[in-house]
C-alpha cells in the first residue's frame, strides 16, 4: 500500500513523502496514529497544493529577509553606555539592548536572538554584528557604543 506521510517516521520517511509500506502496517500504525493517509488521487493532489504553497512562502520570507538585510547593512544604532576616564566601560550591551535600540532608532522589529552576539559588546566604538535573518541572509549592522 502506498502512504503519503503526513509527519516524520523514524527509518521510513520524512513528511510529505510517498511510501510503500506493507497493509498490515498502515492499518495498524499509520493510519490510526494519523501519521500519514492512503496515496489517493485527491491526497496526491493536496500534497503537491500544500507543496506549492510552502515553497511560495518561503520565497516570500526570504525576500523580506532580503530587504530587511539592506536596510540594516545601510542603517547604524547608536548606544550610550557608563565608561570611566581612560575610556573603559562599565559594563556591557547585549543583544537585548541592541534590539530594542534598532527599534527605537530605525523603526524595525528585530528579534534579539537573530543577533549573532557570542559575547555582549564590552568596548566603546564601532562594532559590526551580524543579523540572520533567515537561513540563507546574514546582514551586517553597525553599532557605535558611546560613553554616556
Amino acid at each position: 500500500m502506498e502512504i503519503v506521510l503526513l509527519e516524520d517516521v523514524k527509518a521510513l520517511g520524512k513528511k510529505g513523502q510517498i511510501v510503500k509500506v506493507s497493509d498490515g502496517y498502515a492499518r495498524n500504525f499509520i493510519l490510526p496514529k494519523k501519521l500519514g493517509v492512503e496515496a489517493t488521487p485527491k491526497n496526491l493532489n493536496e500534497l503537491k497544493l500544500q507543496k506549492a504553497n510552502a515553497e511560495k512562502i518561503a520565497a516570500q520570507q526570504l525576500s523580506e529577509a532580503k530587504e530587511l538585510g539592506e536596510k540594516l547593512s545601510q542603517s547604524s544604532v547608536t548606544l550610550a553606555i557608563k565608561a570611566g576616564e581612560n575610556g573603559k566601560a562599565f559594563g556591557s550591551v547585549s543583544g537585548k539592548e541592541i534590539a530594542r535600540a534598532v527599534s527605537e532608532q530605525l523603526g524595525l522589529e528585530l528579534d534579539k536572538k537573530k543577533l549573532v552576539l557570542p559575547e555582549p559588546l564590552k568596548t566603546l566604538g564601532v562594532h559590526q554584528v551580524p543579523v540572520k535573518l533567515h537561513r540563507d541572509v546574514t546582514a551586517q549592522l553597525t553599532v557605535k557604543i558611546e560613553a554616556e
